[in-house]
């Protein structure tokens, strides 16, 4: 007979994102690499690995094949995100959904610009930005477009 009770280790969304990681670092993958191997966008990919956006199970299961991740990951990909993160939140609701999408999105955003440019950042000096309307079906878009110039760390 045995004296200890074994509790089953679960795997957590933040156990995942970091196989994930590590899995692309491993295989020498882009986001848009594995984008286009699960077939969804790059934004949305890098969202939904760094655990902001739940998979749905095709996606999960395509993402496990892609990274020969454990099949055990495909639940955890599945579960719906938190989304927290540690700052005060602003209560205007259309600063406070802009502020949203720099909280989910932000980490992705920053990891395909690092993808393309290098480590660096995007100038908020050098900046342009346009908000336009675009008639859509299912009611109007607000589309905002920035571009700002590549600023590269220097290495000392």
């Amino acid at each position: 007979m045995k004296d200890t009770f074994e509790v089953p280790t679960m795997m957590s969304k933040e156990d995942v994102t970091m196989m994930i990681l590590s899995a692309k670092k491993q295989a020498g993958m882009t986001w848009e690499g594995i984008a286009e191997k699960i077939g969804m966008s790059p934004v949305w990919t890098h969202s939904a690995c760094m655990g902001m956006n739940g998979f749905p199970k095709d996606k999960a299961e395509a993402l496990v094949t892609a990274l020969a991740l454990p099949q055990e990951a495909v639940s955890v990909l599945e579960e719906p995100p938190t989304k927290v993160w540690e700052q005060a939140i602003p209560t205007d609701p259309c600063i406070y959904r802009l502020y949203e999408i720099v909280g989910v999105y932000g980490p992705t955003i920053k990891a395909l610009i690092e993808e393309k440019f290098g480590t660096g950042i995007m100038s908020a000096i050098d900046f342009d930005m346009q908000v336009i309307r675009v008639p859509h079906e299912k009611g109007d878009r607000v589309k905002i477009e920035m571009s700002g110039k590549y600023l590269g760390y220097n290495s000392w």
